[in-house]
């Protein structure tokens, strides 16, 4: 039997997260203006999760990037180390590191077409891209928001955690033999083997119980479902 996979990347289990939401945030209004949402037609109390999925609730949780920045941090604390104490060196009427004169010598004879100077700045430019990367994007792609009626607090449910969900729910499917589900950000997708009943049964089953495992899932975006049933092959 299978196991749902996730990304490559992507933690493989977790429980539901909640995220407390800052003091000041407000929620935006729901359709039809009030708590009950019926000044418009056809808005019911059944709408609102979904009204509320549209606003700012299905935004991306944020990483820390706590391993980027302490890395980062730790080769400006040692450059800055070894610079401060080179030059406490000299002052004291030492001489100056071989390091900081070859490089002083590096820098005022290599040109700038030189391979060498060229590359640094190549790995500068990246190093640079990676940084500004990591600062603009959210990060946490495993995490799915997850839909809620309390606005002071945000809930995410693992991307591996909702695969299991889904799978289990595939396997009480009369027939199915094995399943494996994957949970992307936009899409789950879903594989099953069939031994016995007709496939175009199976398949409706299935996609039955899936559609409502994801309804179930309270998912602020809900992703699409990409199913494929088919029987093992023969030996």
């Amino acid at each position: 039997m299978s196991h749902p996979t996730g990304e490559p990347g992507e933690p493989s289990t977790g429980p539901p997260t909640l995220e407390k939401k800052p003091s000041g945030a407000t929620a935006a209004p729901l359709p039809g203006g009030g708590p009950g949402g019926g000044d418009e037609p056809g808005t019911t109390g059944r709408d609102q999760p979904a009204a509320r999925a549209e606003d700012g609730a299905a935004r991306r949780f944020w990483s820390s990037r706590r391993v980027p920045a302490g890395i980062v941090a730790l080769v400006l604390l040692a450059a800055t180390a070894l610079l401060l104490y080179d030059v406490v060196a000299v002052r004291a009427d030492r001489p100056a590191g071989r390091w900081r004169t070859n490089l002083a010598d590096a820098l005022a004879t290599r040109q700038l077409d030189d391979p060498w100077v060229v590359a640094g700045a190549v790995l500068a430019v990246l190093l640079g891209i990676w940084l500004l990367v990591l600062a603009l994007t959210p990060g946490l792609r495993g995490l799915l928001p997850m839909r809620t009626e309390n606005d002071t607090h945000r809930a995410g449910l693992h991307r591996s955690a909702a695969a299991l969900i889904l799978r289990d729910r595939a396997m009480e499917v009369s027939g199915v033999r094995s399943a494996r589900v994957t949970v992307g950000r936009r899409r789950v997708r879903a594989t099953a083997q069939v031994h016995f009943r007709d496939l175009d049964e199976v398949r409706s089953d299935l996609d039955a119980a899936l559609h409502s495992g994801l309804d179930e899932l309270g998912l602020a975006r809900r992703p699409s479902l990409a199913l494929h049933v088919r029987r093992p092959a023969k030996g």
